[in-house]
């Protein structure tokens, strides 16, 4: 324990974050600290494309020490693992230390924008922290040797760079329980710079196109880092006629990074909508945020085997009429729901939503933001023409400290199913009383009391002037 003084003390936090640090130990030591409490939700999240996760275990950690308000709070810091659906496997730390993981939630790769790095000036740091520390650099001693210290365990890696994440994310005042962890810590955090928000793994740009029928509708500009992508027509082409087609009107069945996808429409067809997708194999880039509509914890990509990305677009088309294209995503630097609504018919569009009433002229394409409160769900739907209802749903989820968080809100337990919109369902210390680590907790309170009582005489020991 006299090492767990000395990285302690030296940062004139006290008998109080020692005791703090050896409870964390102590716990930790016996693997019954999870990252933090539960919730779930139905319904899919509002995609922007790319790939798509359900949150595993939290696999590589070690312990830290949050200073809040005066208290101090333990919570686990390292590495999760995510697995990708339809093939591949993520690794990610957390960037939104006062809300809970919820076990098996769904997340979906997603811009800076619509998390709380939207307007963080520091996320770039993040960045460079994720792309200068473990595990993309899985040279232990080489990154000992750059942070000073005598040597580190992948949890002490893990650790060490959640805790400089978090400073910047959270701007959290919180420690690494151990030495070497704190050491890398404080030297991530200082040579960190700022780099740019890395581009999506794959998305289609823009989600909807309109238009009328004998006309080639678009175009879809891919976006994307692989080699190329697979390009999956609407999948009652036979009977529609519909094709998805390059700019020259032949037939695409693959693409790249700035291609340009159409719809080409029969002129015979009747009023309709079709969707096209695309999917590719692909490394998601490093530094790329992954958000879950159950109120899960944000995360940030550190690592990505070969994985599967996908995206979709839809087009409708009518005769005569309105004819709108509807899109949404989440605008955190607004705090509500973009809704984009481009008409390409010849007459208005008029929908209602929230009791407004909005009306996008022929020809026009406007943008409505929807303001919400923060952990607000919402679930919009907007009738369009011909019967046509365009449905989205989400939790507005942009700040790292939601009304309903609290750092203390952790679990000696495996995380439990969400609920939506939520974050409750953690258990604190208080709460644990049936827990297995019951024997654990008595053990360290014991060796705390003896710790505590030490602690207080060579405190006072200390600063007791010498006598003449």
């Amino acid at each position: 324990m006299s090492s767990a003084f000395s990285v302690l003390s030296t940062r004139g936090r006290g008998a109080a974050r020692l005791a703090a640090a050896a409870l964390v130990w102590g716990l930790a030591a016996a693997g019954t600290i999870a990252c933090a409490g539960t919730a779930v939700a139905d319904g899919t999240p509002q995609s922007q494309g790319g790939a798509t996760a359900t949150l595993g275990e939290l696999k590589t950690y070690g312990s830290a020490v949050v200073h809040d308000n005066g208290e101090d709070s333990w919570v686990s810091a390292g590495l999760f693992e995510m697995s990708v659906d339809d093939g591949g496997m993520l690794q990610t730390y957390c960037i939104d230390l006062h809300n809970p993981t919820q076990r098996d939630a769904k997340y979906q790769e997603t811009s800076w924008s619509g998390t709380s790095l939207n307007g963080n000036k520091d996320a770039g740091r993040i960045r460079w922290i994720l792309q200068n520390s473990y595990p993309q650099v899985n040279d232990l001693a080489a990154l000992a040797e750059k942070a000073g210290v005598t040597g580190l365990t992948e949890q002490d890696a893990a650790a060490g760079t959640q805790v400089a994440i978090w400073r910047y994310s959270d701007g959290a005042d919180v420690d690494a329980a151990d030495p070497q962890a704190e050491k890398l810590a404080d030297y991530l955090q200082k040579n960190a710079r700022n780099l740019p928000e890395p581009a999506a793994s794959l998305t289609l740009d823009p989600a909807a196109v309109s238009g009328h029928a004998g006309e080639r509708l678009g175009p879809v500009t891919v976006h994307t880092n692989a080699d190329s992508v697979s390009v999956t027509p609407p999948a009652d082409t036979a009977a529609s006629g519909v094709k998805v087609v390059d700019k020259d009107g032949k037939a695409v069945t693959a693409a790249a990074d700035g291609s340009k996808l159409f719809f080409d429409v029969p002129k015979d067809s009747p009023d309709g909508s079709a969707s096209l997708g695309v999917q590719a194999s692909t490394t998601v880039p490093v530094g790329r945020a992954f958000a879950s509509e159950t109120r899960s914890q944000t995360q940030i990509l550190a690592g990505s085997s070969e994985s599967t990305v996908a995206a979709a677009a839809v087009a409708d088309w009518a005769e005569k009429g309105a004819i709108p294209a509807l899109s949404a995503q989440k605008n955190c630097g607004k705090g509500g729901v973009d809704i984009t609504a481009a008409n390409k018919g010849d007459e208005p569009f008029t929908f209602e939503l929230m009791g407004i009433e909005h009306t996008i002229e022929a020809g026009v394409s406007q943008r409505i933001t929807i303001p919400l409160q923060e952990d607000q769900a919402y679930d919009f739907t907007i009738a369009g023409p011909n019967g046509v209802e365009k449905r989205f749903k989400g939790v507005l989820d942009c700040q790292t400290q939601g009304g309903a968080s609290d750092i203390s809100t952790q679990t000696l337990s495996e995380p439990s199913p969400a609920s939506v919109g939520g974050s409750g369902g953690g258990t604190d210390l208080a709460e644990t009383g049936g827990s297995n680590a019951t024997p654990v907790i008595a053990g360290v309170a014991i060796t705390l009391v003896v710790i505590g009582g030490a602690v207080v005489v060579l405190l006072r020991r200390k600063q007791t002037p010498p006598q003449d």
